[in-house]
């Protein structure tokens, strides 16, 4: 047993006890529960205690903040308890039985937007560029863009507005690419 082996049978007991954790791991400074009755945990102890830095729920998870000795912590905590640790994904599925049915909505509608955020940045920040060069009456007293007096950044705003307009055109495929991914099919 490790150096935590006193602490992890006080949060044993302070969590409502082996019989009240549906699912336990960690990430990189806390303790991740999934907890059958949320209730039963006392979090005034469990904030009280030396090796806790605080607590909070998300997403249907009660975390524990340790630090960064977290994962000796864990450790100690699943020989102690005897519970079998699980992967931060079984971990969030097990917590949608703490979540309300429009969190679940907004749980499904983060999962399956969040990886197609770095398209529409790159694709409006394309789009925001040609604009500047292409809208912005800044040359001969106002009179001109950088587009009408060179030849180079017409073609370049005509070739900037191909792949600006093709991430937005291809969004519907992403989303559907997306929606796939989160059901689990092919």
């Amino acid at each position: 047993m490790g150096k935590y082996q006193q602490d992890a049978k006080e949060l044993l007991e302070y969590v409502g006890g082996k019989e009240n954790i549906a699912a336990v791991s960690h990430c990189v400074t806390r303790m991740r529960f999934v907890l059958n009755d949320p209730a039963k945990a006392d979090v005034a102890k469990i904030e009280g205690m030396k090796v806790a830095k605080g607590t909070f729920t998300q997403a249907g998870q009660f975390q524990v903040i340790i630090g960064n000795t977290v994962s000796d912590f864990y450790n100690d905590f699943i020989a102690v308890s005897g519970i079998e640790g699980v992967s931060k994904d079984a971990v969030k599925s097990a917590a949608k039985q703490n979540q309300n049915p429009l969190q679940r909505i907004m749980t499904a509608l983060a999962e399956i937007f969040a990886p197609l955020i770095p398209a529409i940045i790159t694709g409006g920040l394309i789009l925001g560029f040609r604009n500047c060069i292409d809208s912005l009456y800044l040359f001969e007293n106002g009179t001109k863009t950088l587009c009408d007096i060179s030849q180079f950044w017409a073609g370049m705003d005509s070739f900037l507005w191909l792949i600006g307009e093709a991430v937005f055109h291809m969004l519907p495929v992403g989303i559907c690419w997306s929606v796939t991914k989160k059901m689990g099919t092919t």
